[in-house]
């Protein structure tokens, strides 16, 4: 199976949510700042997960 899942575009998608939210007034400053901090959070363990899932398979040396 592949994935063309790109983590960084996810983060910028979410973070730029987060923000809308702010500048609305949808939340508070210390909500945005959690909210980012859990973002932030979420984002470094996914990149954990996809770290070295992929691997090119090594030719036979005959």
């Amino acid at each position: 199976m592949t994935y063309n899942f790109d983590p960084d575009k996810w983060y910028d998608n979410e973070l730029f949510l987060i923000q809308s939210k702010l500048k609305t007034g949808g939340i508070a400053q210390d909500e945005f700042d959690k909210a980012c901090e859990i973002l932030y959070k979420n984002y470094e363990e996914m990149w954990k997960r996809l770290d070295g899932t992929y691997q090119i398979e090594q030719p036979c040396n005959k």
